[in-house]
């Protein structure tokens, strides 16, 4: 069974004479007194390949007694000074739960002990006028220790600055100002382990691309492409954990970079893209199952809970509850099975490989102006046949299937013009927008389209089960004239998206 919760941070060189040498933090911002405990006597080994793949995408992984928090962690990258940190019973061997969180970094390496790291730690508690506490401030004294053959030792001082959960992030800055005023300075190293590591003499190595010229086309495929595989690990953990959004954040990932390796063919030899193009469709299929049943049911419950009281007959409540949790089981184990693949931990290492050493075509070294412009504008007519196809046909089944297809290529001039933006600037982002802006009202149109069709399914199982079809029927009724109201909105914004006027100045 395993924990989780944030963790806001920063770390300090501690000042030369320990304790004494901290300034009175009382009256810092809401700190209204300081009170003292330990010293604690903490000892932890921590765990990574044996190319330190974990500490090479800033990982963590650790088992560690002593103190009121023993136990193994896994302490994971969020944004700025915060940490997820995962945590786990304390067990001899690493514990599959937190395995399983690693494996999107591991690749299914072996987990072996890398560093022990022994700390004797002083904290400072700072607390607020009811006694409650704000944040700890530690002083730990460390020592550490390679656990291969041969491994070296370190020995050094640490100032730890930890907010407790629910304190606004801002309180760092209050505390870092004062600490500044004695001269406390910032750690050089984002964590024990990494400076561990380098002090015992294990080098991390940070894959880097082949050389590409800066400001070329091939350099911000390539940063794109890099970006977009980064959050895709990073997203892994999440979605193994039901973190709300993580899914359509790892499918939105994944079209990203399909939209990016097919717009960008001039760019990347499609050789080698197209397979991985057909990898990632794979993995977005995956996932699409478990976001569609997310969104389906967040938008028929949020319509059932609008309806009025006279409306609802029936146990529809409870139908929808029943429906949601029997597929949302089906889906969730999907994906999570998708994610336990071979196949899976292939296209992430074949990523990887690509950022590493992309095969780069002629186009890669050419003037940016030019060839990211005409991908573009390739994308921007794709989208404007699609459109052209859709609002020629009949209103009904064949004109709803044409506005799915057109949605799909306005998502791929959106991502496109993502990529092309850092050289292009505002011309292609004004384009870009207006393709999010036909995308959306597509989407919206869309998801009224597939609930029409789910809410059919609810009203056949109700009136066989001798239930009362009437509020589902209503609600059929209702996406419908949603569905209708969408297409009636397409033409008006297709023309603000065409504008000629938005494509001059992409077209040499």
């Amino acid at each position: 069974m395993t924990q989780s919760k944030r963790e806001t941070e920063r770390k300090y060189e501690p000042p030369s004479d320990g304790v004494a040498g901290l300034p009175d933090l009382a009256g810092a911002g809401p700190v209204a007194s300081v009170t003292g405990s330990g010293p604690e006597e903490l000892d932890a080994v921590y765990h990574d390949t044996e190319d330190l793949r974990l500490a090479a995408s800033s990982v963590t992984l650790r088992r560690r007694t002593g103190g009121p928090d023993a136990g193994w962690h896994l302490k994971l990258p969020s944004a700025g000074d915060t940490r997820e940190e995962v945590s786990a019973p304390l067990s001899d061997d690493v514990p599959e739960s937190l395995r399983e969180l690693a494996l999107s970094r591991t690749r299914g390496a072996p987990l072996r002990p890398v560093v022990r790291i022994r700390s004797t730690r002083t904290v400072r508690q700072l607390r607020d006028a009811e006694g409650g506490v704000l944040a700890e401030l530690s002083i730990d004294e460390v020592r550490a220790e390679g656990t291969a053959g041969g491994g070296g030792r370190a020995a050094w001082g640490e100032l730890e600055v930890e907010l407790a959960d629910g304190v606004h992030a801002g309180l760092l800055d209050v505390v870092e100002k004062k600490l500044r005023k004695k001269g406390i300075v910032r750690a050089d190293s984002p964590s024990k382990l990494a400076r561990a590591l380098r002090e015992t003499g294990r080098a991390v190595e940070r894959p880097r691309p082949d050389r590409v010229v800066a400001g070329s086309p091939g350099a911000y495929v390539l940063g794109y492409l890099d970006e977009q595989v980064g959050k895709l690990v990073s997203l892994d953990p999440a979605v193994r954990r039901d973190v709300p959004d993580a899914v359509h954040q790892m499918r939105v990932t994944c079209r990203r970079l399909r939209s990016c390796l097919r717009s960008y063919r001039s760019v990347l030899d499609r050789r080698v893209t197209d397979p991985l193009r057909e990898e990632l469709r794979w993995l977005a299929g995956e996932l699409g199952v478990a976001r569609d049943q997310e969104v389906l049911s967040e938008r028929i419950g949020a319509a059932l809970g609008e309806l009025p009281d006279e409306l609802v007959l029936g146990p529809v409540a409870a139908r929808l509850r029943v429906w949601d949790v029997a597929r949302g089981g089906q889906v969730r184990s999907r994906t999570r099975e998708a994610l336990a693949t071979a196949r899976y931990l292939r296209l992430l290492d074949a990523l990887d490989a690509l950022v590493r050493q992309p095969p780069l075509r002629a186009k890669a070294t050419g003037k940016p102006a030019r060839v990211m412009a005409k991908a573009v504008l390739k994308e921007y007519g794709r989208l404007a046949g699609r459109m052209e196809e859709a609002l020629a046909q009949p209103a009904g089944r064949s004109r709803e299937t044409g506005l799915h297809e057109a949605r799909k290529a306005a998502k791929k001039l959106r991502y496109a013009a993502e990529v092309a933006r850092p050289a292009l600037g505002k011309p292609v982002a004004r384009l870009g927008k207006r393709a999010k802006a036909v995308q959306k009202l597509l989407g919206e149109h869309q998801d009224a389209v597939v609930a029409q069709d789910t809410l059919r399914e609810l009203a056949v199982a109700a009136h066989g089960a001798g239930e009362s079809a009437f509020t589902w029927g209503v609600l059929h009724g209702r996406e419908r004239a949603g569905a209708d109201a969408r297409q009636q909105e397409v033409p008006e914004a297709w023309r603000a998206a065409s504008d000629p006027a938005l494509r001059a100045p992409l077209d040499h």
